[in-house]
């Protein structure tokens, strides 16, 4: 568990998923391609197992924005999106409906 302090300082924006796409050789990851509004970035992310790549496609997501780049399977992750673990063990998106932009600040 993170604590409030450190949690606070992180920027968390609205993004729209653009584009979905396996990373070859991983099972679990897509490299998705996000726009927050005033920028477009991409992300690996370890969702094959419960979504499929259209299914993604057009979601609004929230994503920590103003974290450093992370080198994952080789591929740069500018932001990282935010999920829950269901009582089943699957990872579910936590999404906004489309009344809202993307870049919008979480508050």
């Amino acid at each position: 568990m993170v604590s409030f302090e450190k949690w606070k300082g992180n920027e968390l924006k609205i993004a729209k998923i653009i584009s979905a796409e396996d990373v070859p050789g991983k099972d679990r990851l897509y490299r998705l391609q996000i726009d927050l509004g005033s920028e477009q970035r991409q992300i690996v992310a370890g969702l094959r197992q419960e979504y499929s790549a259209e299914e993604l496609e057009g979601h609004l997501i929230i994503v920590v924005a103003n974290l450093d780049p992370a080198n994952i399977a080789g591929i740069e992750s500018q932001a990282m999106l935010l999920a829950a673990k269901n009582k089943e063990g699957k990872y579910r998106l936590v999404t906004i409906d489309d009344s809202v932009e993307p870049g919008t600040p979480v508050e």
